[in-house]
């Protein structure tokens, strides 16, 4: 059985994210799985700092979104949602273009709290980025 709410597909994943920072820095859910929820970002003038490098900010943007997409879509969104506690990132490799790709799966999920954690890969698969969000999980009003 997933971790995640039935019915849940990319396309409503990313027809959310229309019009907001994930659509502007050109991310893309790809897939979801059992435990697990993929997206891609490209390594371009949206996401570069001065160097021409991937800037560590738009990393921890792609970590923020796989980890709050994945915790919204484990809750009831009529009942409750899901906000930013604490993220941290620990930048291992620069990209200076091409795609990256992120894999976010549950450290913990549980009925205030879901920790998740996020790996950031280049196109030869290796490691660009870790980061854990501690997501807090709040009852609408």
């Amino acid at each position: 059985m997933s971790v995640f709410k039935p019915g849940i597909s990319i396309h409503d994943l990313n027809k959310l994210s229309a019009n907001t920072l994930v659509s502007h820095l050109g991310i893309e859910f790809t897939e979801i799985g059992f435990d697990y929820i993929s997206a891609k970002m490209p390594v371009d003038f949206r996401t570069h700092q001065p160097l021409g490098l991937l800037h560590g900010g738009a990393s921890v943007s792609l970590a923020e979104t796989l980890g709050s997409v994945a915790a919204t879509c484990c809750v009831d969104p009529e009942k409750q949602y899901c906000v930013g506690l604490e993220i941290n990132a620990n930048h291992i490799k620069s990209v200076k273009q091409g795609y990256v790709f992120g894999i976010t799966r549950p450290v913990h999920i549980g009925k205030r709290t879901h920790v998740w954690d996020i790996r950031i890969t280049n196109e030869a698969q290796e490691l660009v980025c870790t980061s854990r969000i501690t997501m807090a999980v709040i009852d609408k009003r």
